[in-house]
């Protein structure tokens, strides 16, 4: 089987080439010239499929393609792109009935057959590994319920029953002001459930409430306040979890169904056996108005206050006056039964190009420990992306000149290493300052292994008397090598990195006698890194980077583990703030209406009104 890009080849379909004049259209033959027994014939037979339809033989068949034709050309077309001179031939075997076969059947013949291979790379190609990414697990939810079942309480104590009235015979009622006394949630479970996220179950739970009551019988009329209680209230939620456009995590749609086993109201006053038996109708009424307001009132917090809660997530921020970073979800969450996923870019990016992206190519993170509340994993291109960045900021670079030059190594240079030099010099040049300058030469590569966490840095170093109102005088220029050993650690939601220098070399590019040469300044130089330029550097990495967790949230007890290409980090979780505290933070103020409301009248105590 041939692909044959548009123009290609000519339509002569007697030797098998099949015409590709159709627009945006590959061409595909299928060569019969495999022979299966001595007797079958030699035959060729070629389809081309495109937005138009099906060309088979040379002769167009004007119609859609069939499903495995469409997703046989999506293999085709992302593998095979029109940029590309060179073609790939796949050989199918075709008898005489082969030819009698639909295009579908062919199609299927050749994706099942031949194509199955490319599947690997097309799931590599399409699967964008993460940078970042998030487990928090069952237990982990079980502190995640605490806090949201306080939250619950507080929403469902807030419900608002509209005002109830109505006629029975000769009993009238008008029941307002209807407010939650007092909540009992004594049964309730958060849990995780694949396909339907997170499902939040409140079991036999009971709802007192207090409520102004108007009350007509005949000609007798009473007014005063009644306590009701509803038990056995059932509600069941289900929270649907996903990404939205802008990668944040969202709560994108709730179910919720509540009932009430049963309902009753004691009242107190003259006429209370009376009422008591005629109470059925406020019951009946009170009871079906208040399990209508108890979805409403979650579906609330959920699709809105929560959501609000959400959006203190970082997802695109700001590290400092160079870098940024990017938290964006890369796919909706993967929710097992016992934990909850979530796959970050973890990409940072140079502020003077934030729409640059660096290609990930390293180990994708790999987390299977269940029995912390949560875990961070970060693989080597996390890391490789902030030296990226810094390194195109230009800021991987240090220039000390005259005073800033340590003495011992000043002396060191002047009189041992550059002193034929400085003979030769006039006394203006030798009196000079000396300038160093230290630049990285290429991006830092970070490698983190079981054993530790380590960054393999290449600079180059220039030495030169810098004379007052002449030129720079360069002495020496000298390429250098120096592995750093890294700590990673958390400290509240931020990630602190602490460098420590361990290995390091210098040589000259110019010849092996110069190296030998500059065998003396090793030491000299490595004091001069280790006390001048790395405290510079850890200055920069403590101040860390934020993990994405929403406002409030915090991590303790945290333990760090070393994989091949990746670190996790186990740790349990804390709310410094309630859900609460942090809604109210972030509530827009209420504007005032264009035109004033009308203020909601009193009951009547009238009882030719009711």
């Amino acid at each position: 089987m041939s692909l044959l890009h548009p123009g290609q080849g000519s339509p002569d379909c007697t030797r098998g080439l099949c015409t590709c004049s159709m627009t945006g259209a590959i061409c595909i033959q299928l060569d019969t010239d495999l022979r299966i027994t001595q007797n079958e014939k030699k035959e060729m037979h070629s389809w081309a499929v495109g937005s138009q339809g099906v060309a088979a033989g040379g002769i167009y068949k004007g119609r859609e393609p069939q499903p495995a034709q469409e997703k046989l050309l999506e293999l085709l077309v992302f593998f095979f792109p029109p940029s590309l001179p060179s073609l790939h031939v796949i050989q199918l075997p075709h008898t005489k009935k082969a030819k009698d076969k639909s295009p579908s059947t062919l199609y299927e013949m050749a994706a099942s057959s031949r194509l199955l291979f490319l599947l690997p790379w097309l799931v590599t190609a399409l699967h964008n590994p993460p940078g970042c990414k998030i487990r928090i697990t069952s237990k982990g939810l079980d502190l995640v319920k605490q806090e949201g079942l306080r939250f619950v309480e507080q929403e469902l104590e807030n419900i608002t029953v509209s005002d109830l009235h109505g006629k029975e015979g000769q009993f009238h009622y008008n029941i307002s002001q209807v407010k939650v006394s007092d909540l009992q949630l004594p049964f309730s479970d958060l849990h995780f459930q694949p396909q339907q996220h997170l499902v939040f179950n409140i079991n036999n739970a009971s709802i007192s409430l207090r409520f102004r009551r108007q009350l007509l019988y005949w000609f007798f009329y009473d007014i005063g306040s009644i306590n009701a209680s509803a038990d056995g209230v059932h509600i069941y939620t289900v929270l649907q979890l996903s990404k939205d456009e802008t990668g944040r995590l969202k709560i994108s749609n709730m179910t919720c169904n509540a009932s009430i086993a049963r309902m009753h109201a004691g009242f107190s006053g003259t006429l209370r056996k009376v009422y008591e038996f005629l109470s059925t109708f406020i019951i009946t009424g009170m009871r079906f108005l208040l399990s209508q307001q108890i979805c409403p009132s979650l579906n609330h917090a959920s699709l809105v206050l929560l959501n609000s809660v959400l959006d203190t997530v970082p997802v695109r921020n700001y590290v400092d006056e160079h870098l940024g970073i990017d938290y964006s979800l890369l796919r909706d969450p993967v929710v097992s039964m016992d934990t909850l996923d979530l796959d970050f870019k973890g990409m940072f990016f140079y502020r003077g190009k934030e729409n640059q992206e660096l290609e990930n190519h390293a180990v994708e993170p790999v987390i299977k420990e269940t029995e912390r509340m949560v875990y961070v994993a970060f693989s080597e291109y996390f890391f490789d992306s902030a030296m990226h960045s810094y390194f195109q900021a230009g800021v991987l670079a240090i220039e000390l000149e005259g005073e800033k030059v340590p003495k011992d190594l000043e002396v060191l240079l002047r009189a041992t290493f550059f002193g034929t030099i400085f003979m030769l010099q006039s006394p203006a040049v030798v009196d000079a300052p000396l300038r160093l300058v230290l630049q990285v030469s290429a991006p830092p590569r970070c490698v983190i292994k079981p054993s530790g966490t380590s960054v393999s840095v290449s600079a180059f170093l220039n030495i030169s008397l810098v004379p007052l109102g002449r030129p720079a005088v360069q002495l020496s220029s000298m390429a250098m090598e120096t592995k750093l050993s890294a700590k990673v650690f958390l400290q509240g939601k931020a990630l602190r990195v602490l460098l420590d220098l361990r290995r390091f070399r210098i040589y000259s590019k110019q010849s092996a006698l110069e190296s030998l040469a500059l065998f003396s300044l090793q030491a000299p130089l490595k004091t001069l890194l280790q006390l001048t330029i790395m405290p510079i550097i850890n200055e920069r990495t403590k101040k860390g980077v934020q993990i994405p967790l929403p406002e409030g949230m915090d991590f303790t007890k945290e333990v760090v583990t070393n994989h091949a290409g990746f670190l996790t980090i186990g740790a349990d979780l804390h709310f410094s703030k309630g859900l609460r505290e942090v809604i109210e933070k972030y509530r827009p103020a209420p504007t005032a209406p264009a035109h004033p409301t009308p203020q909601p009248e009193e009951p009547s105590v009238d009882p030719h009104q009711l």
